[in-house]
């Protein structure tokens, strides 16, 4: 059955967690140092499988100073006090969620070896626990609200090597970990907004992109899996599709492989470079050139399970190389291909005295490299007997998903022993909790009560960020609806037709509204102005000034009279509205057009009336 959980992370607006550096992006680099990063045990004795593979990397790791960064970012001095805002704030979000605050807060060290932080691991501290969110699908627990660290911003990465900046190491985050109750791709989107607007509403959280980060838990069998990092709130029921898809593939991959009662016993490493001396295969070349083998593995009865309509284990297999710096994988179930012939891959076939129902992959890597990467595929292959495996995964922008690392587990904790203790008193908590902002539900009723909208319009304006927006142009001209409709389906509509809505500014929809406001224009010229600014640049205001009455008559007469065949359809008055509406361009306002047009005709009528 599928469940999922959320995990949200977001950067608070104060000062560096450990030291008093100012917590924003700068592009000002003043220098740079080289580390190189080790798996340590933790203080079970045990080591984190994603720190192993990190380490299978061989990656070093080149940090830019800048001018908001200290030695305490570069891990030249130890953490200094943690950050009284910052704690208070984590506090204050803690019981917005109505946790149970600890009585004494503990920061931990968690291994992290990706280059992410200088020091090789992230500090984070438990502040609040057991609380819960209200959904209109059920209560959600929140299992704990955490305090860390932010890590340093990778700037870029190469062969070997990886390159971060320190301006972002150490900003203050609060991380909101929810439980595994979700069981609608919807209802964790929901969930996502509410504590998006939650956290907003303190007035303290940093904004734009890449402040807050959505981790999604996903299960189909009971196993969790990771996907960090979601940027983007439309993202997250696609994402959730898509691995319910991929999950569900894993499952009947496993007990296909138990119904062909497949082994392990052939999984043997070859290096046959000697079958692609002349190969036409640019990427095979290109390896070769740079002093890379080819090297393959034999899977006896897989033949369509790597791919095909209902299978996919090439990709998984793929995704995993190519975190350890392998481009690609190749294998039998989509060649010929990549400019392998078909000889090629007969000769491959013999090499390994496959039959029909055999495959194979292979790769182009350095030797050494290489076979690191196989030893891990091998596992990766013994692990699709079981069916979905633990790990964390990366969103793509179209709603996929590919493999990061391993899932951490519990070895990669250790206690943090450079910063103390800190108590947390009850009058403390009480002081906080008299100032907590209104909660999701309260600020939905206050905007469809102001505003004069409904529920799903209340929530659609928190849930996008748009309040501040919507106030400003319903203090100009207050009526909520239009407000709503101008924001939330003409200029989406224009998008979707291909404009560019970027280029409308707060000022350009700021000087429709007074136009509106002062009777210059009719509600319906907002979408015709909108469209001639984006095409045009130039907002004519004048081009769309209100009709008169005369004017409008006159135009409803002629087309009633240039009309006059339809007059005796059932729906004469709908046709004629279009006709009329189209004439005068968004120069007159649609109900006052239509009691023109009745009275027209009803006229009409009586003189018929007349006549007969």
């Amino acid at each position: 059955m599928f469940k999922a959980g959320l995990e949200i992370h977001q950067q608070l607006d104060t000062k560096k967690l450990f030291c008093s550096c100012d917590s924003y992006l700068s592009d000002n680099v003043i220098g740079e140092f080289t580390r190189t990063l080790r798996p340590v045990q933790s203080e079970m004795g045990e080591y984190d499988a994603a720190a192993l593979l990190e380490s299978m990397r061989k990656r070093t790791f080149r940090y830019q100073i800048t001018e908001n960064s200290c030695l305490v970012e570069m891990d030249e001095e130890p953490p200094h006090d943690v950050n009284r805002e910052a704690l208070e704030l984590a506090i204050e979000i803690s019981l917005m969620f109505h946790c149970k605050i600890v009585d004494e807060i503990h920061f931990m060290r968690k291994l992290v070896i990706d280059g992410s932080n200088t020091s090789g691991f992230q500090r984070t501290a438990l502040v609040g626990m057991n609380g819960y969110v209200d959904t209109e699908y059920g209560r959600i627990t929140i299992q704990t609200v955490c305090l860390e660290e932010e890590a340093a911003r990778k700037i870029d990465e190469s062969e070997g090597q990886a390159t971060y900046r320190l301006d972002r190491l150490g900003i203050p985050l609060v991380e909101i970990t929810t439980g595994a109750e979700m069981s609608d791709p919807l209802h964790v989107k929901k969930v996502a907004q509410i504590i998006g607007y939650v956290l907003r509403s303190t007035g303290k959280v940093k904004r734009g992109i890449g402040s807050i980060r959505q981790d999604l838990n996903i299960s189909v069998d009971s196993t969790r899996v990771e996907v960090k990092g979601v940027s983007r709130l439309t993202l997250i029921d696609k994402i959730v599709k898509y691995e319910i898809e991929r999950q569900n593939m894993l499952i009947d991959l496993a007990n296909e492989i138990k119904k062909r009662k497949l082994t392990d016993e052939s999984f043997k490493i070859e290096d046959i470079t000697g079958i692609f001396s002349n190969t036409q295969s640019k990427i095979i070349k290109n390896g070769m050139a740079n002093g890379g083998v080819v090297l393959a593995i034999s899977l006896p009865g897989f033949k369509g399970l790597l791919k095909s309509d209902k299978f996919k284990l090439g990709r998984e297999l793929a995704d995993v190389v190519k975190v350890l710096g392998i481009p690609g994988l190749f294998h039998s179930d989509e060649l010929p291909n990549y400019g392998i012939t078909a000889e090629e891959v007969i000769k491959v076939r013999e090499h390994f005295k496959l039959d029909e129902n055999d495959a194979f992959l292979m790769i182009v890597a350095d030797k050494e490299k290489g076979n690191e990467a196989l030893k891990y595929v091998i596992e990766r292959i013994k692990l699709a007997k079981k069916g979905v495996v633990p790990e964390t995964r990366g969103p793509k922008d179209d709603g996929s998903t590919e493999f990061l690392r391993p899932l951490p587990g519990k070895e990669r904790m250790y206690p943090e022993t450079d910063v103390p203790p800190i108590g947390v008193d009850e009058h403390l908590i009480q002081k906080i909790l008299k100032s907590l902002p209104k909660s999701y539900d309260e600020k939905v009723k206050e905007i469809m009560d102001f505003y004069g909208l409904s529920k799903q319009q209340a929530e659609q304006i928190i849930n996008e960020n748009m309040e501040e927006m919507f106030k400003k142009l319903f203090n100009i001209y207050s009526d909520g609806n239009v407000v709503f409709r101008t924001l939330f389906n003409i200029l989406p509509e224009l998008e979707s037709s291909g404009l560019n809505i970027e280029k409308v500014s707060m000022n350009i929809l700021t000087e429709i509204f007074k136009a509106l406001n002062d009777g210059k224009i009719v509600r319906e010229a907002i979408p015709l102005l909108l469209e001639e600014y984006i095409k045009k640049g130039k907002l004519d205001i004048s081009k769309y000034k209100v009709m008169n009455d005369a004017e409008l008559e006159e135009i409803v007469r002629k087309i009633i009279k240039n009309n006059s065949d339809l007059i005796s359809k059932v729906n004469a008055e709908k046709i004629l509205m279009g006709i009329i509406m189209k004439e005068i361009n968004g120069r007159a306002d649609g109900a006052r057009v239509n009691e023109i047009l009745k009275k027209q005709m009803e006229k009409g009528e009586r003189k018929d009336e007349v006549r007969s």
